[in-house]
């Protein structure tokens, strides 16, 4: 089994910063890209920000500028620090990653639970 738990959401002003991460645990072999998606009450869910094992990252143009996702591959975590947060940015924030379990023949697509992000105005 793999699994994503994501931390550090919350309620922050706009214009403040929060660092959210995700740390996948299990039977892993490697991991290939991981990235951070969100949705926002109504819509459907986006895009925010990948980063493969080589560190290429990218961006959603709403967040360019603003967010900076990285990764510690020796602790199977990725992280996404944001800064000049809007109240746009109000959404539940999704990890996802490309893993490969060990034994397994090809790599699977994995999810979080979500971290509730909200920017007050």
């Amino acid at each position: 089994q793999v699994q994503l738990v994501e931390s550090g959401g919350g309620l922050v002003q706009a214009g403040g910063s929060l660092r959210l991460s995700c740390a996948a645990s299990g039977s892993i072999f490697s991991i290939n890209a991981m990235g951070w998606y969100r949705q926002a009450p109504g819509k459907q869910r986006e895009l925010v920000a990948t980063i493969t094992s080589s560190d290429t990252t990218k961006y959603a143009d709403s967040v360019k500028g603003r967010f900076t996702i990285s990764r510690d591959n020796a602790k199977n975590t990725v992280y996404l620090q944001m800064n000049s947060l809007k109240p746009e940015d109000t959404a539940i924030y999704y990890c996802n990653a490309i893993i490969l379990r060990i034994g397994a023949l090809r790599a699977s697509n994995y999810w979080g639970q979500g971290t509730q992000v909200t920017v007050s105005s």
